[in-house]
């Protein structure tokens, strides 16, 4: 069918990617659109040859092929990988034939969503150069030109080359929950080479996310899953997002091992190796990891939320290691550098292997601290950023530390609490860590008063 170039919501152009309600923020008409600005970058770039994938959702793969034909029109060459993961694309961007790459995705957003990850010359964008592809369809100036397209099958490259880098010394049950999303057709079949039992569930990709939706963070998603560690008597339980960079584990007990507690079991590891390593988290992060960091002299850098920031961190500060609160993992010792939920969670059984010891009875040398997980209150999009314009600089918060770097992150003697605008969906991210109950309710009672300050109505779920 032919498309038109069309005008577009600057809402969609986000911080770390492209995303927004399929048919009422936009549609084929905006991908064909959006495909003639990235070929000007593009071109601005002296490259000529980008990848395209899909994940599974059911607008996916209409709305590649119309990015695809914006692409061509402008005299971009196309390589087309089919429905894979992100992280199989941001692979392909380091092989020869391109270092630029797209998949259309909306991670681990409802059905309704879809979006564009984007990686051009070998870097995920910033928020101004995703802005500036808003810019470059405003002006109308696109470039002309006829290119070709062609397909490329790298599936069991990548899986060969995970498990020639990672080795389980003994074996695992494992229960898998892909939550219907892309990972489901490869992650059993990586397992299982590596040696474990793989116990299935939802890893047939459909696009309706009839079961749950397919966020690991949301502790509701992972019900299921524990419950069938649990019936199987497994020794761990894995979670994939929709479009598999984000890991989510439950330990044999039951247990969720959120990861930043991941994030500090990889770091004592590789801190051995590597002494004075720099680590990169993000600032949803508990404060133990950047204790464990310090113990084990490595360097500890905190940074905003979002995959696309922390990967320019990591590389600026020649990292090894790198996370987020949400899932993402980026290991950069022996891996790319791109965040992999198949790759951290083949490293982790890795890790795990070379003791005789459950999951559990390892994870009770991590510290756990009183937390909340992830609070969300929701708020148009339009107003969140207004808001958190109003709550930085009223809130007042007197004898504490202030980190203004993402949000407002909050640091007491005894706790810490952080309030941000979700760069993702329209709500605000609350978080709380404190060494007991007390201090923790305490630390919340600071911060609703602030925020009922500025919005009184607002009803707050803590």
């Amino acid at each position: 069918m032919p498309y038109v170039e069309k005008e577009i919501s600057p809402l969609v152009f986000r911080a770390y990617d492209i995303r927004g309600v399929i048919n009422e923020e936009f549609n084929e008409d905006a991908f064909y659109t959006i495909g003639r600005a990235l070929s000007v970058r593009m071109k601005q770039l002296n490259r000529t040859s980008i990848f395209l994938a899909r994940d599974g959702r059911l607008t996916s793969e209409r709305l590649a092929e119309a990015l695809k034909c914006g692409l061509l029109d402008s005299g971009i060459d196309v390589i087309e990988l089919g429905a894979v993961s992100s992280p199989v694309l941001y692979y392909a961007t380091h092989l020869p034939q391109a270092d630029s790459g797209l998949i259309v995705t909306a991670s681990h957003n409802p059905a309704e969503y879809n979006g564009i990850k984007i990686v051009l010359a070998g870097k995920t964008l910033t928020k101004s150069e995703i802005f500036e592809l808003y810019q470059i369809i405003q002006s109308g100036q696109f470039v002309e030109g006829r290119g070709n397209s062609s397909f490329l099958d790298i599936l069991d490259s990548y899986a060969d080359l995970i498990v020639s880098n990672v080795h389980v010394m003994r074996p695992f049950k494992v229960v898998v929950d892909c939550g219907n999303g892309i990972a489901g057709p490869l992650v059993p079949k990586v397992l299982e080479r590596l040696g474990c039992e793989v116990i299935p569930l939802h890893c047939d990709v459909d696009g309706h996310f009839p079961n749950h939706h397919p966020d690991p963070t949301v502790e509701e998603n992972l019900l299921e899953l524990r419950a069938t560690v649990k019936k199987h008597q497994a020794d761990i339980g894995l979670a994939f997002d929709g479009d598999a960079d984000r890991l989510g584990v439950i330990a044999e007990s039951g247990e969720i091992l959120w990861p930043d507690r991941l994030m500090m079991f990889y770091a004592r590891d590789l801190l051995k190796k590597t002494k004075n390593a720099t680590i990169v988290f993000d600032v949803k992060c508990s404060a133990f990891l950047t204790r464990i960091i310090e113990q084990e002299e490595g360097v500890a850098q905190m940074c905003p939320t979002g995959h696309s920031i922390v990967k320019s961190v990591m590389e600026e500060k020649g990292a090894i290691l790198a996370g987020e609160m949400s899932g993402h993992l980026f290991f950069k010792d022996r891996w790319f550098g791109f965040d992999d939920a198949l790759y951290s969670a083949c490293r982790l059984l890795e890790l795990l292997s070379q003791n005789t010891d459950s999951v559990s009875q390892q994870f009770m040398e991590i510290p756990i601290s009183v937390n909340t997980p992830e609070i969300k209150i929701p708020m148009e999009e339009k107003d969140k950023f207004l808001f958190m314009q109003e709550f930085e600089k009223k809130a007042e918060f007197p004898k504490a530390r202030v980190i203004g770097i993402d949000g407002l992150r909050v640091e007491f003697s005894d706790g810490w609490g952080l309030l941000r605008a979700s760069n993702t969906t329209p709500c605000l991210i609350a978080r709380f860590e404190a060494e007991d109950e007390n201090a923790l309710e305490k630390i919340k009672s600071l911060f609703r008063i602030q925020i009922n300050q500025i919005n009184p109505a607002l009803e707050l779920p803590f």
